[in-house]
């Protein structure tokens, strides 16, 4: 019968223990996230389940076109891609972006591009000045995030900047649906 019991309780403080480690890795460094929407097409698909990384930007200062989970004034989380990081100045002119003066290359876009099922450019022109933002450079401590389906994307040029106290983290390991399995860029 003791043996039963110490075996019994031997089961039960690993059991615990196994909980209770899961709720810091789930809390504190790793997280799923479900998208929801339309926002991030074609990169991200309604429905995709991600992994959220929560501590990499602990480490490190978030980079131009990482993808980021953050909360936001309406209490949701969003997934988008941060394009300003502080002290940028963003435009886009002709379905271009320039960041600071210099055109960059958006290749995560060039699907819906390709498709020209469009009339007119896939993201209308704009600098900071038009956005909530209402300045001519991301503020210190913030970040400029937009989805990729820029026509159909609530994001930066509708809700203003965003904090980086905001941010989650960084979601860019897709696990289900089983065929959209991958690392995303």
């Amino acid at each position: 019968m003791e043996k039963k019991k110490s075996e019994f309780l031997g089961w039960m403080k690993a059991i615990i223990i196994a909980i209770l480690l899961a709720a810091f890795v789930r809390h504190f460094i790793f997280a799923p996230i479900i998208v929801e929407g339309e926002s991030m097409m074609p990169t991200l698909h309604d429905q995709d389940r991600m992994i959220v990384n929560k501590i990499k930007y602990s480490f490190v200062k978030p980079k131009r076109f990482d993808i980021i989970v953050f909360h936001t004034k309406e209490k949701k989380d969003y997934i988008k891609r941060i394009i300003g990081l502080p002290g940028d100045r963003i435009e886009y002119k002709n379905d271009i972006l320039y960041i600071n003066g210099k055109a960059y290359k958006e290749p995560y876009l060039d699907e819906y591009k390709k498709q020209n099922k469009f009339d007119g450019p896939l993201t209308e022109s704009f600098t900071l000045k038009d956005t909530p933002i209402g300045r001519n450079t991301v503020p210190k401590g913030y970040l400029f995030v937009m989805g990729d389906n820029r026509r159909y994307s609530k994001d930066s040029r509708h809700i203003g900047a965003i904090p980086m106290h905001d941010v989650v983290g960084q979601a860019n390991i897709i696990y289900w649906p089983f065929k959209h399995i991958r690392i995303v860029k």
